[in-house]
This record gives C-alpha cells, sequence and structure tokens, in this order.
C-alpha cells in the first residue's frame, strides 16, 4: 500500500510540474514560434528554391525532405530543455523545491515531459505547412502511429542529452551551444539528398549515422514501402543514445540536488 501511496504522488508530483513548465511556454510562445520557423523557412528554401535542382528519385520533393526537416525541429527544440534547466538551477528553483515534499526527480521528468509536448506541437505545425505545400502520404493509421513513436523517442533521447548540458553547463550559452551540431547533423545524411551523391569519406559517415537510419525509416513508413533493417538500426540508435544520456543526467541532477 505504501509504494502504491508513493507512486500515486510521484505521478501527482510530476503532473504539477510539467503544468508548471508549459504554463511558461505558453505564456512565451515564441519559443514554439521561433522552433518551427527555421524548419519551416529550410522547407520552403528547398523545396521551392533548391529542389528542382535535387535529384532524389521521388516526384515529390517535400515528400523526401519532410522526415529531415522534422529531425531538426526536435534537435532545435531541445535547446530551450537545457535553456530552462539551466535557468532553474542559476535561480536556485531546484533547491527550492526540495525543501517541499515533492519527489525529487519530479522536476527534471517535468521538463522532460514538457520537451516531449512542445516538440510535438513543433512537429505538428511543421506537418500542416507541408500538407499545403503539396506533402501527401499513402501511409494508414499503424504506420502513422509508428513515426509518431519514432519522432517521440527521438525527442527522449535527445532530451536527455540536453538535460546533461542544462545542469552542467556554467554559462546559458554553455546550456543550449551543445544543440548546434544536432541541428546541421541531417545536413550530412540521406535528409536532402540521397547518399549516392556523396564523396566516399563523407557517404560512409552520413549512412552510418543515427540521423540517415531514422530518416529513412520515416520516409518508408510515409511512403508505404518496407522499412528492411533501417528500423531496427533507428529505434537501436535511440534507444542506446537515451539510456547512456539518462544516466549522465541523472548523475549530474544527483550532484545538483
Amino acid at each position: 500500500m505504501e509504494t502504491e501511496i508513493v507512486k500515486k504522488h510521484f505521478f501527482i508530483d510530476i503532473s504539477v510540474m510539467l503544468g508548471r513548465s508549459m504554463r511558461h511556454i505558453m505564456r512565451s510562445m515564441d519559443t514554439i514560434i521561433t522552433v518551427t520557423i527555421t524548419p519551416i523557412a529550410m522547407m520552403l528554401l528547398f523545396v521551392y528554391v533548391l529542389g528542382g535542382a535535387i535529384e532524389t528519385g521521388t516526384d515529390s520533393y517535400v515528400n523526401y525532405l519532410l522526415p529531415g526537416i522534422l529531425l531538426m525541429a526536435i534537435a532545435s527544440g531541445i535547446s530551450y530543455t537545457a535553456f530552462r534547466l539551466f535557468t532553474d538551477v542559476q535561480k536556485g528553483i531546484f533547491e527550492r523545491f526540495q525543501t517541499m515534499p515533492i519527489s525529487r526527480s519530479a522536476l527534471l521528468w517535468g521538463h522532460v515531459l514538457t520537451s516531449l509536448v512542445s516538440n510535438a506541437i513543433s512537429v505538428l505545425v511543421i506537418i500542416l505547412v507541408a500538407l499545403l505545400m503539396g506533402f501527401r502520404s499513402s501511409a494508414g493509421v499503424l504506420p502513422w502511429l509508428a513515426v509518431a513513436g519514432i519522432l517521440a523517442l527521438f525527442t527522449l533521447s535527445l532530451t536527455w542529452v540536453a538535460a546533461i548540458a542544462g545542469l552542467s553547463a556554467k554559462t546559458v550559452d554553455g546550456a543550449s551551444a551543445f544543440s548546434y551540431p544536432l541541428i546541421f547533423l541531417p545536413f550530412i545524411s540521406s535528409a536532402f539528398v540521397p547518399t549516392d551523391s556523396m564523396p566516399t569519406a563523407v557517404r560512409v559517415f552520413a549512412e552510418n549515422q543515427p540521423v540517415t537510419s531514422i530518416v529513412e525509416t520515416i520516409r518508408a513508413l510515409l511512403s508505404s514501402q518496407p522499412v528492411g533493417n533501417d528500423i531496427w538500426i533507428a529505434l537501436a540508435w535511440c534507444v542506446g543514445i537515451m539510456l547512456v544520456a539518462y544516466l549522465f543526467a541523472m548523475k549530474a541532477y544527483k550532484k545538483r540536488v
């Protein structure tokens, strides 16, 4: 019975912390707007300016491009998770909450779930814009659910990486700077062009980094094509990154509290 009560309070504490973080975002919508504008601008640029000169072997470049744009948006969005965590650390919010009868990890989990929700909103907005640009998918409900699951897993894996930065950084710039390589990683993948067109060294890197397998999996699901081994490679990357980042994030969190 005591264990059930503890679990109940744990989830209640997390929901309170989630509500706190979401209220901060809703009061400052520029966070979501900023996260969505850059990927949308990139999508407009590549589809309407560069798309005609890029040979992908598909009839619709926006269909080819969208998975990579979604990953870029998530990579951009998790930088705000690191920023919000860093701000709470600097303001002493962690110490303040630790004096209250709440779960020790509830505040951290609140930030993680906020990242999941806010990035889901950004992804939804980008997909709606892509539909206006001509994006179409023949996928049914189950493939779309699979895509949502992969994107959620990708978000969680990067969010725990962001948690490490937010808890360990010495400056606000250091808290968010880690996301820049992640944002540009899709450029060295199959997100924008097929890897066959790349020089050998670049192609080897592009074909063996996590973004390519995730992009190829999402692209295959949305076009009702066989996903092959890409889905298992994508899941292995996401789960592996998430587990390692989680361990380091919790270690950094325990030092803080």
